[in-house]
Order: C-alpha cells, then sequence, then structure tokens
C-alpha cells in the first residue's frame, strides 16, 4: 500500500508528520522530513586555540592495542 501511496506520504511528511510504515501491523520504517539545509556555510576555526594534542598522540601504539585495531590477536 505504501508503494502506491507514496506521493501522498511523501507530502505528509513534507507538511511535518511522520508516517510509519508497517508490515502485517508491525512498525519496519518511520518516514520523516530532513531537515533543512543550512542557509549559511559553517564558520571555520571556532574551536580555534580550545584544544592541544599532546606530543604522545604521534607516537606508535603499543603491538597489543595496535593489534587489536587490526582485528590480530
Amino acid at each position: 500500500e505504501a508503494k502506491t501511496q507514496l506521493s501522498g506520504l511523501l507530502a505528509a511528511a513534507e507538511r511535518g508528520e511522520v508516517v510509519v510504515i508497517c508490515r502485517r501491523n508491525r512498525p519496519v520504517a518511520e518516514l520523516r522530513a530532513v531537515g533543512r539545509r543550512r542557509s549559511q556555510r559553517r564558520p571555520i576555526g571556532l574551536a580555534k586555540g580550545r584544544l592541544q594534542v599532546p606530543a604522545t598522540f604521534f607516537e606508535p601504539l603499543p603491538d597489543d592495542l595496535a593489534a587489536a585495531f587490526e582485528g590480530r590477536p
């Protein structure tokens, strides 16, 4: 039924309604409007001077931790 009513369901979502799509009376998906895009670009550098990366960040990981990231035993 959702396939045949898709344009109507999309119109409802555009109006701000949340449409729940069910299969055999069980909710499967939710159709809702996507948030509006920003009208202005995000400014760059808002956190400048607020974060510091310690020198140890660039040191190699211990072997056991590196192995865990790579999925090795």
